[in-house]
């Protein structure tokens, strides 16, 4: 990897996260009205996260920062849309890393997703 790409991996997650967007999405969630591919990878109906997620995280080298879209900048939203979205920063730039719809490909295989990540991020061709 070159000296000017960032190993961080910024998640972005389909919700806020403020009490009344956790609500929002909750309500959404079981009305089928919204959904968030990487909340379901990471959380599921668990508040606290799932522990496979977790395991995966304090396991891996990679640098991961998870947020909510309310949290994130509009240059980073700019590169992540459609939500969820993994992306990543290169000279300055926001670039996208995984998709809403490659997300949702890993689906209860978060070691699977963290390795494309990795992969991705190391063969990435700015």
């Amino acid at each position: 990897m070159s000296d000017n790409v960032t190993s961080t991996i910024f998640g972005i997650y389909n919700a806020d996260a403020s009490a009344l967007g956790e609500i929002r999405y909750t309500l959404g969630k079981i009305t089928g009205n919204s959904s968030c591919e990487l909340c379901n990878l990471t959380h599921g109906w668990n508040p606290f996260g799932k522990r496979d997620w977790k395991r995966v995280c304090n396991s891996t080298s990679l640098e991961l920062e998870i947020i909510h879209r309310d949290e994130a900048t509009p240059s980073q939203l700019q590169a992540a849309q459609p939500l969820p979205a993994f992306i990543t920063e290169h000279s300055g730039q926001w670039k996208p890393l995984m998709s809403k719809d490659e997300i949702a490909q890993f689906k209860n295989r978060p070691d699977d997703l963290l390795d494309e990540l990795s992969q991705r991020l190391e063969s990435s061709q700015w």
